[in-house]
């Protein structure tokens, strides 16, 4: 089949445009990131004498880097539609997210549309597998915090006592609030033919668009970061609450990320912008902590209905291309959530002349030594 002068026109624009946005990626990041590590080197002095401070700055910088990962997408056109319950009404309370995970553009999806939500990216904590850990933002997620995890049998129970002995030493510490994580334990593609056959082994639905949740991480963090009840607390536990003036963890907030045609936007994507502008949709269930058993037995039941109802929710968008009203509502209420254009640029912006700065300096203490 001949290929027409206008096709090949659109294919090199595409060629084009993603080598140009492939290399300001690239040129971003070697701006942006050593900037980071570079700033809170000098500002070491400063997390001795006032910690508080210095964890506000370095969530503030954080948040600027997560804005500069929007901005790849944003300005491709993929944008996103909010559905659900406000999250923004729980913005200042600690909260535990469950997202279901179809893609690597899930982790940069939920970048860009929790920029408006507050404090919460500059104090939000992450869960991601530990691969994450040696990419370009390893070091930034290390330093931020977060935590990484091993997947596989052999490590899940190493895992957990490490998870819950680095919520312990840097949630509270460091004030963060929200905590993300992936209860599926991988990506759609990957987990769907092994949830289904425990699913038909154990007589558990069939699920097609979300895989059966995993129980660890999420108990841990339950039993770790929910405030403590007035008996039968561990004294250790009972201090750093109070130290820390935490109400505990209060809400959990269910999050489901759907794509049109069930078709995920992956982070080569994101960062190249072939794909045409997409939309991504988003809908989110708050759920009072308290309403959430604490029993073992009980909470996986619980957590296998939040995706046997993301299931139907998808199900459901894929079919009409909206997500159903919640109970009580007649009609679906979607938010488009939107970015300021001149804060991207303004961010972008910095962390250029940042980088800028840092190499001035560098050029002139080597003149010097040299």
């Amino acid at each position: 089949m001949a290929v027409t002068l206008e096709q090949a026109q659109r294919v090199g624009y595409t060629c084009l445009k993603a080598l140009l946005r492939f290399a300001f990626m690239v040129a971003n990041n070697l701006v942006a990131i050593p900037s980071y590590v570079l700033y809170l080197i000098v500002l070491q002095p400063l997390r001795v004498l006032d910690s508080k401070s210095f964890w506000y700055i370095e969530g503030v910088l954080f948040k600027w880097l997560l804005a500069m990962v929007a901005s790849w997408g944003w300005w491709a056109g993929y944008t996103v539609v909010e559905w659900g319950d406000d999250v923004k009404a729980v913005s200042e309370d600690e909260a535990m997210v469950l997202v279901n995970h179809q893609a690597t553009g899930d982790v940069c999806t939920l970048m860009m549309c929790l920029q408006d939500k507050g404090t919460v990216v500059r104090q939000m904590m992450w869960l991601m597998d530990h691969i994450f850990k040696y990419t370009n933002f390893g070091i930034v997620s290390l330093i931020h915090g977060d935590f990484f995890i091993r997947q596989g049998r052999e490590h899940r129970d190493q895992q957990l006592v490490l998870l819950k002995e680095h919520l312990e030493k840097y949630y509270r510490s460091r004030n963060r609030k929200w905590i993300v994580l992936f209860p599926e334990g991988g990506f759609l593609r990957k987990r769907r033919e092994t949830s289904q056959a425990f699913a038909k082994k154990n007589n558990l639905p069939f699920l097609k668009h979300v895989t059966l949740p995993r129980l660890g991480a999420t108990q841990v963090i339950l039993k770790t970061l929910v405030a403590p009840q007035e008996n039968g607390t561990p004294s250790g536990r009972d201090a750093v609450m109070k130290e820390s003036k935490s109400k505990g963890l209060q809400w959990v907030i269910d999050t489901t990320i759907a794509y049109p045609k069930g078709e995920p936007i992956d982070i080569q994507t994101w960062i190249l912008g072939y794909r045409q502008p997409t939309v991504t949709h988003v809908h989110y269930r708050i759920f009072p902590v308290k309403d959430v058993p604490a029993e073992p037995e009980a909470l996986t039941q619980w957590l296998y209905q939040r995706f046997i109802e993301k299931e139907d929710l998808l199900t459901h968008f894929y079919k009409t291309g909206a997500f159903p009203p919640l109970q009580g509502q007649t009609k679906a209420i979607s938010r488009e959530m939107t970015l300021s254009n001149l804060w991207l640029v303004g961010i972008q912006s910095l962390a250029f002349l940042s980088g800028g700065m840092w190499y001035c300096i560098f050029q002139y203490f080597y003149h010097c030594l040299f």
